[in-house]
């Protein structure tokens, strides 16, 4: 074992990778510009997991952050849009700010976490469903949510096209923790489109 590997651990590099070949996904080497991503098929759906960083600077200085996102493109019929993230010792200040937080009829979740939609009814079925609950209470930390775009230099999706997205501050690079959240964005696309928020027709769009 390298003295590097035994300091820091394993690389994120060779953690996806086994995590790629576990569950049947396609490991994209992009090389120093792009950057490494983990692309895995389900139905007509891409979900794809890679990081990206935000740079900032005040005064002499500068900082960056690095993200961990999956997201997965689809067809939004209706433009059902949520939410969904863990309560903190700051989430009262959300509502003085105008914040919405649904309750879905299960205490312990909605104790736990900040629900936020656009359609209640459809909030609520989607989290009847039990195995999507376990897997988000599953997440240490988590944000997770549909978007119409992603700003202005990001991706523009076409008309009827919105994205499920999970994001979390820093490289993730446990295994089981990402195959548990590859498991939440198939159970999430597959519901939605039961309850009639998603279709599982093709996007056609390809993520940057």
């Amino acid at each position: 074992m390298s003295f590097l590997k035994s300091l820091f651990g394993p690389s994120r590099e060779e953690m996806w990778r086994k995590m790629s070949a576990d569950i049947g996904a396609n490991y994209v080497d992009g090389g120093f510009w792009k950057g490494d991503k983990v692309e895995i098929e389900h139905g007509e759906w891409t979900i794809t997991l890679d990081t990206f960083t935000v740079s900032s600077s005040s005064g002499n200085s500068s900082s960056s952050t690095t993200y961990t996102r999956i997201r997965a493109p689809y067809v939004n019929p209706e433009g059902f849009r949520f939410s969904i993230y863990r309560r903190s010792i700051f989430s009262p200040l959300g509502k003085i700010f105008g914040m919405q937080d649904v309750e879905v009829g299960y205490p312990e979740f909605d104790d736990a976490f900040i629900i936020k939609g656009n359609d209640e009814t459809k909030l609520r079925q989607l989290f009847a469903n039990e195995r999507i609950r376990g897997l988000i209470e599953a997440q240490p930390s988590i944000h997770f949510s549909v978007l119409d775009d992603e700003g202005w230099f990001s991706n523009k999706y076409p008309d009827g096209v919105d994205c499920l997205k999970f994001q979390v501050v820093g490289v993730l690079k446990e295994t089981e923790r990402l195959k548990t959240l590859y498991w939440l964005f198939a159970e999430t696309l597959d519901h939605m489109c039961a309850i009639g928020t998603a279709y599982e027709d093709h996007p056609n769009m390809k993520l940057k």
